[in-house]
């Protein structure tokens, strides 16, 4: 480890230390497994790590978290949210996350306060030049994003993790189910086990790096570029038993998986720390 990474690192620590307690935001992917990870090594039973399950969840990545955190010994705990019944949420628009969020830190505001605890999300420096509403909504209700107050980038976040050997440490990125879907297509229960059973399909042929995009009839494959011309070799191979869970048509990116392909629509505002 160089020794400003290391720098970032104490740093990250310091304020966690400051901390009388945290309650983290553990989706379960890279930058929320290390938040936790130092989390409870830096405040130990104050810490609790706290994950959301609704159907835009994947059960996989529910099962990975329940495991990564029975193995480090933190205090975890599940819960339930409901943004799916939220209207502003179903209909889809570029706000989504905005109201995902909303209902997220409306569940552990509370358990947060019972404990004198903080709620801590594992946004990193390069999350602030994307395209994410669910940014406005941590301002709005105080959550604290201690990788951007330290300077911790997401090549920080996976050089660390690997440093206290952490799983997750390539892990590849596994935001909620329902960013796969278009802008203006609704998101329904229905719809999102429609698309975690499509993507483990496509995983089953041993993709690690993918996501299926719902366009409504229509969806569109995405694996990492490096595998495409496997993926295009196998062709109905692939899209045969997705185009069986009910889409009309079903076609393989020629341009491989980009994160956050649906917001190519949109000009992402450059959100700066405060």
């Amino acid at each position: 480890m160089d020794s400003a990474l290391r720098t970032r690192a104490r740093r990250l620590d310091h304020i966690l230390a400051e901390m009388p307690a945290a309650v983290v935001a553990f989706s379960g992917g890279v930058d929320s497994s290390y938040l936790a990870d130092r989390a409870h090594a830096v405040l130990g039973p104050a810490a609790l790590a706290v994950t959301a399950v609704s159907p835009s969840i994947a059960r996989r990545e529910l099962d990975e978290a329940r495991s990564l955190a029975a193995a480090r010994g933190w205090q975890h705990v599940v819960v339930g949210t409901h943004e799916v019944s939220r209207e502003e949420y179903a209909r889809n628009d570029p706000q989504r996350c905005y109201w995902c969020k909303t209902e997220l830190y409306a569940v552990l505001g509370p358990m947060a306060a019972d404990r004198g605890a903080g709620v801590l999300v594992g946004t990193n420096t390069d999350d602030l030049t994307d395209h994410r509403p669910g940014h406005r909504a941590a301002e709005e209700r105080g959550v604290r994003a201690p990788f951007v107050e330290a300077g911790i980038s997401k090549s920080d976040v996976r050089a660390l993790s690997a440093e206290v050997g952490l799983p997750t440490a390539d892990k590849p990125a596994a935001p909620c189910l329902a960013s796969r879907f278009a802008y203006g297509v609704r998101v329904t229960p229905e719809g999102l086990r429609r698309v975690e059973r499509a993507e483990e399909i496509v995983r089953s042929f041993g993709f690690r790096v993918l996501r299926v995009r719902d366009h409504g009839d229509s969806a569109r494959i995405e694996v990492d570029p490096a595998s495409i011309d496997r993926a295009i070799q196998l062709g109905e191979e692939i899209t045969r038993p997705v185009r069986r869970l009910g889409y009309r048509e079903v076609t393989i990116d020629p341009e491989g998986f980009r994160s956050g392909s649906m917001n190519e629509v949109l000009v992402a505002p450059t959100i700066r720390p405060r």
